[in-house]
């Protein structure tokens, strides 16, 4: 999926539904490091391509929410 579709796709949710796609998201970065700690890591893109996607819901949230104040 390009960023374009994922940057559409997460400013369509609400807040509520951001905040906790962004707590998944931080599970599974938890999860590579593990992963990663113990060597049975094999998909070493991911960790760049959750850290974004967790810069990109903080960055629709502050949007969200300078846009209700």
């Amino acid at each position: 999926m390009k960023a374009i579709e994922k940057i559409k796709e997460l400013k369509a949710k609400s807040a509520e539904e951001l905040k906790a796609h962004k707590i998944d998201l931080l599970k599974e970065q938890f999860n590579l490091r593990m992963q990663k700690g113990t060597g049975q890591l094999t998909k070493n893109h991911m960790f760049k391509n959750i850290r974004r996607d967790i810069a990109r819901i903080n960055t629709i949230l502050s949007e969200k929410q300078k846009v209700g104040n």
